[in-house]
C-alpha cells in the first residue's frame, strides 16, 4: 500500500497547513455552536440524568489509542455490555429520543472538537476505529487471517498513516447509508467492505482541495438530514470512489445503482 509523495515527505507543507486550519476551525467551531453545545447539555440533562460525555477508545494516527469524546445519546444504566464497547451497532432501544436526535444532525459529535484541538483528530480524515473492532482484525491468536482480513489491515494500516478524522470519505457514507444497518452482522457484510475502501481512498486523495470538499459535503448531509432525505448523490460519488479503489467491490445499496 503506497502513499502519496506529500504524505510521505515529512516537511511538506500540506501536513503543516492542516493541523493550522485544524486548530483554527475547532477554535471558530467551539464558539461558533456554542448555543448548540447548550442545547445538547440541557436535552440531555432534561431526557436521561447523568454524564454529559460519552468517552470512546478509538485507535488514531500510528494505530495509537485515545479517547474520543462525544455527547451522551444513550441511557446510563444500559450504556455498557459486559465491559465491550459494542461500538459497531448500538441496540436502537438504548437510545433516548433526544439522544437520538442529535445523533441525527450529529451534534453528538462536537466534543471531537476537542480531540482536533489536542491533537488526536482532524477536522478531516480516516474515521477512528473502534478499540475492540480494530483488535477483532489484528489479534486473532491461533487462528489464520483470511485474504479479506490480511487485506483489511493492510488499508487500516495504510489510514494510520494520516490524522484521523472528524468526518471524511467513510463517515459520510456511514452518515448517508451505514447508520441504517442496526444488525451487526448486516453492517460488516454490507457497509465495511465500501468503508473500508473509503478510508483508503481518502488516504490517496488527501489535499487541502479534498479536505474542504468533505467539509462542504458533511454540511449538505447535515442540511438535508434536517428535512428529512439523504444526499443520494453524495452517496454514488462515495460508492463509485470506493469501486474505483476496488474494483471487484460489488456491496451496493439497492436502488443506488
Amino acid at each position: 500500500m503506497s502513499l502519496p509523495n506529500h504524505l510521505k515527505q515529512p516537511f511538506m507543507i500540506y501536513p503543516v497547513i492542516k493541523r493550522v486550519l485544524d486548530v483554527v476551525c475547532a477554535v471558530i467551531g467551539i464558539v461558533g455552536t456554542s448555543p448548540l453545545w447548550l442545547l445538547a447539555i440541557v436535552g440531555i440533562l432534561v431526557s436521561d440524568w447523568g454524564p454529559l460525555f460519552y468517552t470512546a477508545h478509538r485507535i488514531g494516527r500510528g494505530n495509537r489509542p485515545f479517547k474520543m469524546y462525544k455527547f451522551r445519546s444513550m441511557r446510563v444504566l444500559r450504556q455498557s455490555r459486559a465491559g465491550a464497547e459494542a461500538s459497531l451497532r448500538p441496540d436502537a432501544d438504548r437510545i433516548f429520543p433526544f439522544g437520538n436526535f442529535i445523533r441525527k444532525v450529529k451534534i453528538d459529535e462536537l466534543p471531537q472538537l476537542l480531540n482536533i484541538l489536542n491533537g488526536t483528530m482532524s477536522i478531516v480524515g480516516p474515521r477512528p476505529v473502534a478499540q475492540d473492532q480494530f483488535d477483532m482484525f489484528r489479534y486473532r491468536p491461533g487462528v489464520e487471517r483470511s485474504a479479506d482480513e490480511d487485506e483489511t489491515m493492510k488499508r487500516l494500516d495504510a489510514a494510520a498513516a494520516v490524522p484521523v478524522g472528524l468526518s471524511g470519505p467513510a463517515a459520510l457514507y456511514d452518515f448517508i447509508y451505514g447508520d441504517h444497518i442496526t444488525d451487526e452482522s448486516e453492517y460488516m457484510q454490507k457497509v465495511y467492505p465500501t468503508r473500508r475502501e473509503l478510508e483508503y481512498t481518502y488516504v490517496q486523495k488527501a489535499s487541502l482541495g479534498y479536505d474542504c470538499k468533505m467539509v462542504l459535503y458533511t454540511v449538505i448531509c447535515i442540511l438535508y438530514a434536517l428535512v428529512g432525505k439523504e444526499a443520494t448523490w453524495i452517496l454514488r460519488e462515495l460508492l463509485a470512489d470506493a469501486r474505483r479503489s476496488c474494483p471487484q467491490l460489488d456491496v451496493m445499496p439497492k436502488g443506488i445503482e
